[in-house]
């Protein structure tokens, strides 16, 4: 659905420009045609929702309030703008209001408008309303059975109700709508891996041959990896994460957990937890898992500052604390 608003955008900016023009913009991607028509709505809308389906909310939400404010009246953007509210970092109950305003009066508008059956059933599953929820879904997929967000939000609703059955097979459904997104295999490889199945290996290599550079998904395929005894294949992956982003602490981390508990390599432990806490100084497992390495040289001083160092950032963390009684009872 979304190509299709793409192809209709291109075909509306081109109609607006002489010949040697549309030569010239057939050949611009969509980052490029947005840089050459900053104020074009539709534009600014389909790369909203592009950003939206690589979860980057925030540049969505900023785009989503320029189409907004250029032109209310356009229900698209008024859709691109109400899914940004729900899906913003910090959302708060405000947020959720203001959407579920916008998708009534839409929904209400523009009754047949899928989108917006769709938000407005996401802002009452946030609304603890999942009766409602399931009837704005349904209503929606009978106007169109191939709306692959509609069966991602029926898996969502199963999984917060504690069906995995159902979850799983609506997420399903939605990957033969759109076996190309991505995030959809995510959703299906954390229930499987929370069922215990390793089937959800298979799901996050599909994630990975889509997205090959995604931090999140790239370490959702190595810690089920590390979890199903493939620890050489999880350790290559949290290394390519460190290439990735090199200020990802928690790849380091597990760098360091499999060269202490799965190599017994407990130098290299050390330097790489020593990289963790240097790129995220808050990093608590890093700090406890070093005060182990000290204590395994008989090394209680700098066990216990580790251990300090952990209690710092939360003085409630027991694993620490546990450590810390001990030793205190030897010194």
């Amino acid at each position: 659905m979304r190509i299709l608003i793409f192809l209709v955008t291109l075909s509306f900016v081109l109609s607006s420009c002489g010949s040697k023009s549309k030569n010239q913009d057939a050949k611009l991607n969509l980052d490029q045609l947005l840089q050459k028509y900053p104020d074009s709505v539709n534009i600014l809308v389909q790369k909203g929702n592009q950003l939206i389906d690589s979860l980057e909310f925030q540049r969505a939400l900023e785009l989503g309030a320029k189409a907004f404010r250029l032109d209310s009246s356009n229900v698209s953007a008024r859709v691109l703008y109400a899914e940004c509210l729900i899906n913003k970092q910090n959302r708060s109950a405000d947020d959720v209001m203001r959407a579920f305003t916008m998708y009534r009066i839409l929904v209400k508008k523009e009754p047949k408008n899928v989108p917006a059956l769709v938000g407005l059933a996401n802002t009452l599953v946030l609304l603890n309303d999942h009766d409602n929820a399931f009837k704005f879904i349904n209503q929606a997929l009978r106007l169109d059975k191939t709306y692959r967000d509609a069966y991602i939000l029926k898996g969502t609703i199963y999984k917060l109700e504690g069906n995995t059955k159902l979850a799983i097979s609506s997420y399903e459904t939605a990957v033969q709508q759109d076996p190309d997104y991505y995030m959809t295999y995510l959703l299906l490889g954390s229930l499987y891996e929370y069922e215990k199945d390793p089937i959800c290996i298979e799901k996050y290599t599909t994630a990975y041959q889509l997205q090959p550079k995604n931090i999140e998904v790239i370490y959702a395929l190595a810690y089920a990896k590390e979890n199903f005894g493939q620890e050489k294949s999880a350790q290559a992956l949290y290394r390519k994460m460190t290439r990735v982003d090199s200020t990802f602490a928690d790849g380091y981390f597990h760098l360091g957990a499999l060269a202490q508990f799965s190599f017994n390599q407990p130098d290299s432990a050390l330097f790489f937890y020593k990289k963790a806490v240097k790129v995220n100084p808050q990093h608590i497992p890093s700090y406890h898992n070093m005060g182990l390495l000290y204590e395994d040289r008989n090394d209680l001083s700098n066990a216990l500052f580790s251990y300090a160092k952990a209690l710092k950032v939360d003085s409630t963390y027991q694993l620490s604390r546990d450590r810390v009684q001990v030793l205190r009872k030897k010194l």
